[in-house]
């Protein structure tokens, strides 16, 4: 036990009961204060003051070798054991305070007298059910997750041998791996880590390296879901799309969705004949975010995806899962501890260069938003979603007339190719963007856009097909 000065004290009353802070009148209500210790042990910590009533008034209380024989054995219904530590206080008086320390060490769930509890704002409550499985889950996370689980029936030749022979070359590149002098797929899924004993691929191979040509019933969570809807609700869509394959592969389509719908804004730069585009928001930004989803997002669940989400207004990225190790949004955007919640297929993305280490991830997003002028992301746990929302720059008149002219141009280039394909229902999309002096990528977009409307249906297969006007 330490002696402390009352100045201590007088430190702890001035900020008054929090989330990591609690006065007790007494150790007579210790039975109440060890819930609150517990709860402390279960979330970030936290110190219990003993001698100090609920209101901040300090009233102390006279603390014997018997005061201390029963608060260890009150100790004793913690499980498992607390790090506590106690301070002693002398008051003027004659009398004492107690502070006791609970520490965020160890594996929690902490259990006190069997039940767990937790502290939400200033108030010590039972921990729900839902909370209680999570930590339990990364009580055994260092030894048992998802993505260390054997992928039965699976085996290295069925993997994208061109995405796996990719990643080792970038990590050499990127001086993040020793060249292991072969391209062998099972010798570098080896050296990655992602084999486990006996040579049977980990379904963290699997995640980073399944082929987009092979059907994957047993992991639907292998999913991106990408959408640009109209305004700032989920009312109506102007694009949805779904894509299942590799985590890079869905991070690099990701990535052309935004590229396609983000805005961008064009400047001429004096001594250049070329006008420099710039999308709307930071497309280091973005991509970091994108990594991050696919890093950290719960694989266990069949149900899981990554989602792009784009609004008039703003821009979100949302992974299943949740925080874990008791890190909260708040704290992203702090120096932080980096603990993935899949490390395996973090490593990877780290050797690959698609994400740092050391928990910089969403400090580096804020500051990339901040260096554009732009505010920083919010980040939302909520219904075992993490979301990550940009909020877009807000126009200038200048570019809202250009996307008027630009819709505008939109319907008139409809009307081009409805007139082409009445005449010729057998054009390719190559045809008619030569015949109409447009990109391919716009007559895709458009032929979507028209089937939509029904104006516009697919006879038959891509090969051998033709198009109908009229729906």
């Amino acid at each position: 036990m330490i002696n402390q000065p009352v100045t201590r004290l007088a430190d702890l009353v001035r900020q008054g009961e929090s989330a990591t802070l609690e006065f007790r009148k007494s150790t007579a209500e210790k039975d109440r204060a060890c819930r609150t210790l517990c709860a402390f042990a279960n979330g970030q910590g936290g110190q219990l003051v003993f001698g100090v009533t609920s209101a901040g008034k300090v009233v102390g209380q006279q603390v014997t070798d018997r005061t201390l024989e029963e608060l260890a054995q009150e100790f004793q219904g913690f499980e498992p054991p607390l790090m506590l530590s106690i301070e002693r206080i002398d008051l003027d008086n004659g009398l004492q305070t107690l502070v006791v320390h609970a520490l965020r060490k160890g594996n929690p769930p902490f259990t006190f007298r069997g039940v767990p509890y937790e502290r939400v704002l200033n108030t010590t409550r039972v921990m729900p059910r839902e909370h209680y499985q999570r930590l339990i889950i990364e009580s055994a996370h260092a030894t048992t997750r998802w993505e260390t689980e054997p992928a039965a029936g699976w085996t290295a030749d069925q993997l994208d041998q061109n995405e796996i022979v990719a990643t080792i070359e970038e990590a050499i590149r990127r001086g993040r791996c020793e060249d292991p002098g072969s391209r062998d797929p099972q010798a570098i899924l080896r050296g990655l880590g992602l084999l486990l004993p006996h040579g049977q691929l980990s379904r963290a191979a699997l995640a980073l390296f399944c082929r987009d040509d092979v059907p994957l019933p047993e992991y639907p969570q292998f999913k991106l879901r990408l959408a640009r809807f109209k305004g700032a609700t989920r009312d109506e869509f102007l694009d949805n799309r779904q894509y299942t394959g590799n985590a890079f592969a869905l991070m690099r389509r990701a990535e052309r969705f935004l590229i396609d719908w983000l805005p961008v804004a064009g400047k001429i730069v004096p001594g250049q004949m070329a006008r420099i585009d710039t999308p709307a928001l930071p497309s280091e930004a973005t991509r970091e975010a994108l990594a991050n989803a696919f890093v950290h997002r719960d694989y266990a669940s069949a149900a899981g995806s990554v989602a792009v989400a784009l609004y008039d207004d703003r821009l979100e990225i949302i992974s299943s899962g949740g925080l874990h190790f008791g890190l909260t949004p708040e704290m992203l955007f702090k120096p932080h501890e980096s603990t993935p919640w899949n490390p395996w297929i973090a490593s990877v993305f780290y050797r690959r260069g698609l994400i740092e280490t050391w928990g910089r991830g969403t400090t580096r997003i804020a500051s990339l938003m901040l260096d554009a002028g732009l505010k920083p992301p919010t980040v939302l746990e909520n219904a075992g979603f993490v979301i990550m929302t940009f909020e877009m720059p807000e126009r200038k008149t200048s570019e809202k007339t250009s996307e008027k002219t630009s819709e505008k141009t939109s319907e008139k280039t409809s009307e081009k190719v409805l007139a082409a394909l009445r005449s010729d229902g057998k054009l390719t999309i190559s045809a008619l963007a030569n015949q109409l002096g447009v990109s391919t990528r716009t007559i895709e977009r458009t032929l979507k856009k028209l089937q939509e409307e029904n104006r516009l249906s697919r006879i038959g297969q891509d090969k051998g097909g033709h198009w109908k006007v009229g729906g």
